[in-house]
């Protein structure tokens, strides 16, 4: 199974709080931080809420 780095590259300072909730849902703490999940449908359909805060790269397991 595939997996993804998702790294979060823009602030969420004037978004809604449930962007906040979903990078938090991810493991997300930190701006520029890294982390790998299993690619699934209901981590793509996080990534969907919040496109314009990550970048996304599939990576082979």
């Amino acid at each position: 199974m595939s997996k993804l780095r998702i790294t979060w590259t823009k602030s969420c300072i004037g978004y809604e709080r449930d962007q906040r909730g979903t990078l938090e849902a991810l493991g997300l703490r930190r701006l520029h931080q890294k982390v790998e999940r299993e690619d699934s449908p209901s981590v793509r359909g996080m990534l969907l809420k919040i496109k314009h805060l990550v970048k996304v790269e599939e990576i082979e397991a």
